[in-house]
Parts: structure tokens; sequence; C-alpha cells
């Protein structure tokens, strides 16, 4: 497929291209393509993104693009291309079913794929094209962080999210992280002013939302008084089901997950009705809490599917 027998010329009234500041992503027309594309892919490779407004899988592809080119921190560019304001590329380089991306290289078409590919698929065609990518540095202060904190050290944990933050402040993973510690390190205020300040657009983040339902789970637990005292009070009565439940709530805060899931399917298994099912209920938020993954969710599920439905 040989591209010096385009045509690149003519007038459009397209919009101004809006680009991104790190200049790695930027939408182009059809009197730039031979700038932003082929002159460019003769210094790194140049994926062009073929779209158009009413094309429901380039929504879905184009963010995976752009974060995937993001990943590669310069290996590669990314150039947008709307095909209802611009089609004379696209036609001349016989597109005719969007999203197509193809990949440039010294002035020339390289590779290329047709459809909305899932994140996989996309980093193993970047990596194809320019060569391997590694972590960045707020990625590896990002795992750092995630074991720091699943090693029992919340303060070593924040300062890593920090870190990352300081890099790429919208990371709503790292941010659920430092919600996480301050919860640990039982700064409740501080957490909560955390979930307060995050943008609507981050609201809905699973991560962010799992850190939430963990935030209301300590705040709930607090007052509930000496677990141990709540453990004699079993032992005197174990039909007292408020002390089991309260003590589900100041396990769960303590890191317990299991030893709290245990106190409420004790109480499904002895009274599913007890108060209004509130045991069944605190459970299914645990689980919002702890995220699908965890295996103490995945556990206490069957566990109560089984005592539900048996």
């Amino acid at each position: 497929m040989s591209a010096e027998g385009f045509i690149l010329g003519g007038q459009t009234s397209a919009p101004q291209p809006q680009n991104d500041a790190s200049g790695l992503i930027k939408e182009t027309t059809t009197q730039e393509f031979r700038a932003d594309v082929m002159e460019a892919s003769r210094e790194v490779p140049v994926l062009v993104d073929f779209w158009a407004p009413w094309c429901g899988p380039c929504k879905q592809l184009t963010p995976i693009l752009e974060a995937a080119v993001k990943k590669a921190r310069g290996k590669v560019k990314l150039v947008k291309m709307n095909i209802d304001d611009h089609p004379e590329i696209a036609g001349q380089l016989g597109i005719r079913s969007i999203p197509a991306v193809i990949a440039f290289k010294d002035g020339q078409p390289l590779d290329g794929f047709m459809g909305a590919l899932p994140e996989s698929q996309v980093m193993d065609f970047l990596q194809r094209i320019a060569g391997p990518v590694g972590p960045s540095s707020a990625e590896a202060a990002l795992a750092a962080a995630d074991a720091e904190l699943e090693g029992g050290n919340p303060a070593g944990a924040a300062n890593l999210y920090a870190q990352t933050l300081h890099e790429e402040p919208e990371n709503a993973a790292a941010l659920a992280g430092l919600v996480r510690c301050e919860i640990s390190l039982h700064n409740l205020d501080a957490a909560r002013g955390l979930l307060d300040g995050i943008e609507p657009a981050l609201a809905s983040n699973e991560a962010l939302v799992q850190a939430r339902a963990a935030l209301e789970l300590a705040e709930q637990s607090e007052g509930l008084g000496d677990p141990n005292a709540l453990k004699a009070r079993l032992e005197q009565d174990p039909a007292d089901h408020q002390a089991r439940f309260d003590l589900a709530l100041i396990l769960n805060a303590r890191g317990d997950r299991m030893g709290a899931a245990e106190c409420l399917l004790e109480i499904v298994r002895r009274d599913r009705e007890w108060n209004d099912q509130a045991a069944r209920k605190q459970l299914v938020q645990f689980f919002e809490a702890w995220g699908n993954k965890d295996p103490a969710t995945a556990k206490s599920r069957q566990r109560l599917s089984s005592l539900l439905f048996a």
C-alpha cells in the first residue's frame, strides 16, 4: 500500500484540531496529513485512527488507543482523522469500515486492523509496531504501593500512592489506594476528604466505589465497643445477633474479612430474617467493598448462596 499517491490538497471547513498537551495524540486534516503522519512517522511509528462521530465502536476503541499510546511514552504517536470531515485519505486507502487503525513507519503504511479490539490486543499490536513497552514510573510506584498495603504497611503505601498521584493526578487506582491507607491508619476524616474532592467523572470508577464502601463500613464500625466484650456476650448467649453483627463490623475494620463474614453467615444460618435480613445485606455491602476478585468475597458468596438456596 503506497502513500505517495495521496491527494493532499483542498480546503475544508473542519474545526481546528484539538491536540493533547503531551504531543503524542492529535487530530489531523487532509492538508496536514503528510506532516502529521507521513513525515512524523520517519521519527517514530504513527497510528492513524480513522473514526466518525456516529460510530459507536469508534467511541469504544479511541480511549483504549489513547491509553496505550500514553503507556508507550513516546515510542509511538496517535493521529485521529474524522472521515466525515476528511474522507479523502480513507478513500484512497480503501477503508470502507470503521474504526480502522493504520500504522505508518518511514512514511509508509506498515500494518493495521479494523474493529474495536480489547485493550490486550491493542497493546499487542502497538508492541509489534513500536517494540516492548515497560511500566511507567507511576505504574511501578502503584504496584509497589499495592504490595506495601497488602503487606500491612499503610504508611509506606500512602507515600507511594502519593508519588503516583503527583505524576498522574487522575489515577483512580492510586487515589483509591490512598483512601484505603487513611482508613487503615484510622484517619477517616482524611479518607472522606479525599473522596469528597474527586472529580465527578471518576465517581463511578470501580476502585473508588469500593474505597467509598470501605470507608462507609469503617465509619459504621466506630463506637461499637470492645470486640472481647462482644465475644463474651456471645459466649453467654449465642443467639445475641446484635453482638455478632457488631463484631462482624469490627473484624472487617481490622482487616479480618473471613472472620467478619463468618459472623454474618452464622446469623443468616440461625435467623436469616433477623432485623429485616440485616446480616445478608451487610454481607452484600462487604462484597462491594472487597471487590469481586477478593478470595473472601468468592468464598463467602458461595457460602451465602448455599444457606439461602439449600
